[in-house]
Formats: C-alpha cells, structure tokens, sequence
C-alpha cells in the first residue's frame, strides 16, 4: 500500500449527480462503496466536501447575500454534505464521524487535530465539515488544511475531470492530460488545480495532490493500488 492516510477532497458539485440541485442517492452510494473499499484496504481517510450542490458563497454575493453570510452559508451547506455522507457510509456499515469547524454540537464533535487523528487510528473515516470556518476561503482551502493538520501522506482532490489538462478539455478538444507535473509547472502554466491559497498552503507544506475523477466507480481503489489514474502534482 502506498499511502497510509489520505485527505479526500469531494466535489460539492458531483453530489447532486444528473439533477441541478441537491443530493443524489446514487452518487452518495457509490461514493460510499468506494470510500468503504478504500477503509477496508487499511487506508486511513479523512474527507472534506464543498457545498456547491446547496449553496456557494460567491454566487450568493452576485445575488445580492453579504459575502461573509453567503460564506457562512456555503459553510452550513459542507455541514448538509458531510452529515450526507456519514449516513451513506454507516448505511454500508463503515465507522464514520463528522467534526465540524464551528462548534455544534450535536450535529458533529469540534474539530480538533488530535480529535481527527486519534479517530483515525482508530479505524473511523473523519468528515471534517464547515470549511476553515472562516470567509473569504474556500473548502480547496478547507482540504489543504486538514490535509496538513492530520498529516496526511497525499490529497486526492475528486473531480468530475479526470486530471489536469494543458487548457479546459471541456472548451478545448485540443487539450492533452499529465500524467504528472510539478507545482511549479502548474504555476508558470498558470493551471486551474486548486485556488491559490489551498495550491501555496500545499506547495509549502509539501502535500503533494492527485487530480482524479471520482465519479468513475472503483478510481479510488485503483488510484490507492498504485494505477496511473489522474494527474500527479509533486513537488520537483
């Protein structure tokens, strides 16, 4: 097994699946079955979701929302999210906890460094929801983060892409996929991986990140036994 604990970072935006808002059972389940492969196979995950599928703080600004309430909001949405997932992966009898950002008890323990490792070594998959529980950062932000905190080996960042493109393979047919590439070629080609404060908090962090697409049922578990699936951004 190469890595012994990852930080998955789950597209908000690919829990809706086919419909335009909202949750999707049948993405949540396979999801579920992926994450619970990977648990079996010894990998100890931690998961933090986006809330695009509810509400995104940006756009609520464009509709008129405070950008911090809209943030808080897009905040709350992770919470949704996460709650979301624990439920699907107990549903497949995986031990699951949320902790949250915020504190809100019940709904999920208050997040703490030590908290998320102990139960990760306990065998538990952690959701950490509610983003940094700041504004102005996004849940790439939140992931990079927890990625750090819980000292995690790589960050598997899942898309609806299947990797990093040399431009947008959706608006360019022309565009070609790495199989690997450096952070600093990702700079200087200035390529969308992540924003770019979650892109320096791992380049200076040394976390390295693998572009996938997660909603290819099993790529989690042939991305963890060591199949060329995505796009490696290593340091040098």
């Amino acid at each position: 097994m190469k890595y012994n604990r990852i930080l998955l970072k789950l597209s908000g935006e690919s829990l809706q699946g086919e419909q335009k808002y909202g949750l999707s059972p049948v993405v949540l389940q396979s999801y579920a079955e992926q994450i619970k492969a990977a648990a079996e196979s010894g990998v100890q995950i931690g998961i933090v979701i986006g809330g695009g599928n509810i509400f995104r703080g940006l756009s609520g600004v464009k509709k008129g929302f405070d950008r911090v309430k809209g943030d808080q909001m897009g905040m709350l949405a992770t919470i949704i999210n996460s709650l979301a997932l624990q439920s699907a992966l107990e549903d497949n009898g995986v031990k699951c906890k949320v902790l949250t950002s915020i504190r809100m008890e019940p709904v999920g323990e208050y997040f703490s460094k030590a908290r998320a490792i102990e139960y990760l070594e306990q065998g538990y998959v952690v959701i950490i929801g509610g983003g940094t529980s700041n504004p102005y950062f996004t849940t790439d932000s939140a992931s990079a983060l927890r990625g750090i905190e819980i000292e995690a080996d790589v960050l598997f960042k899942g898309t609806r892409v299947d990797g990093v493109y040399t431009a947008d393979p959706e608006k360019d047919p022309a565009a070609t996929r790495f199989d690997e590439i450096t952070f600093d070629e990702v700079i200087d080609r200035r390529l969308k991986v992540m924003d770019q404060t979650a892109f320096t908090m791992c380049l200076e962090n040394g976390l390295q990140i693998i572009v996938f697409d997660m909603d290819t049922p099993g790529n989690l578990g042939r991305l963890l036994n060591g199949e060329k699936i995505g796009t490696l951004v290593k340091l040098k």
